[in-house]
């Protein structure tokens, strides 16, 4: 409408840090185990254990370690680089590339690798690790010191919708407090309604708590890079450059 894209809010959540309890006895507290080469503290080395998000947003995971690591390069938004920055952020990830085990898509293929292909340490959505535990599994989450990305769906009306009034009724009822909660016990998100919190037998009294609602304020949401009169690097570039990072060049 008037050049501008409308939505409903739908459900959120924070990209964490989800390792394997028995490797760190102690949680780690930073992304550098999956960013930089090392032994982890069963011994053994990480190359080969840790896993990424494959789509090219995960440039702004990378950006914000960049950022807590390299002060110097004054990056103050993961998702507005410059291209002096970009190109840091780049060399980290092509760093990364030889230590990853598999670039993460599917969240039931990276739970599989979790429990039967050696992975220890990755980003992960809260429903991958809320998953995991309740088969038992020895994983957690952690909300590293550099900070999280994070992400917020939106439900969209299309512009030649056969059926406009049904779509929107169906996101009046998407918004509705138990529906809200039940969603989110569903996926391991948090509801956009607050009310949600507390209106899901299914997501109980610390659902959201366990979910992360407490970190909303330290996220730094999901948006698109946009080159602002070529001051920063578009989101055109993070997409072809991540696609060959990806494929190792």
């Amino acid at each position: 409408v008037g050049g501008k894209v409308y939505g409903t809010p739908y459900q959120w959540g924070p990209n964490l840090l989800m390792y394997n309890t028995k490797t760190f006895p102690t949680p780690p507290d930073s992304w550098q185990v999956v960013f930089v080469e090392q032994n982890l503290p069963d011994g053994k080395s990480n190359k080969g254990r840790v896993q990424a998000y494959d789509g090219p947003i995960y440039i702004a995971d990378a950006a914000l370690f960049v950022k807590a690591t390299q002060p110097q390069l004054g990056i103050s938004d993961p998702y507005q680089l410059t291209e002096e920055q970009y190109q840091a952020v780049l060399k980290v990830l092509r760093a990364q590339h030889s230590l990853i085990h598999r670039y993460w898509h599917d969240t039931t293929v990276q739970m599989s690798d979790f429990k039967n292909e050696g992975v220890v340490a990755s980003s992960a959505w809260p429903y991958q690790a809320n998953a995991l535990k309740a088969e038992g599994q020895p994983v957690a989450t952690v909300f590293p010191k550099e900070g999280v990305t994070g992400w917020a769906d939106t439900t969209m009306l299309h512009s030649e919708a056969k059926h406009p009034v049904c779509a929107y009724k169906w996101m009046n009822w998407s918004l509705t407090p138990k529906v809200q909660g039940d969603v989110a016990a569903w996926f391991g998100s948090l509801p956009v309604v607050p009310e949600g919190c507390k209106a899901s037998p299914l997501l109980g009294e610390k659902g959201c708590e366990t979910n992360g609602f407490n970190y909303f304020d330290k996220i730094a949401f999901w948006k698109t890079p946009i080159a602002e009169g070529g001051k920063f690097v578009p989101y055109s570039r993070w997409t072809q450059d991540y696609i060959a990072i990806m494929g190792g060049r």
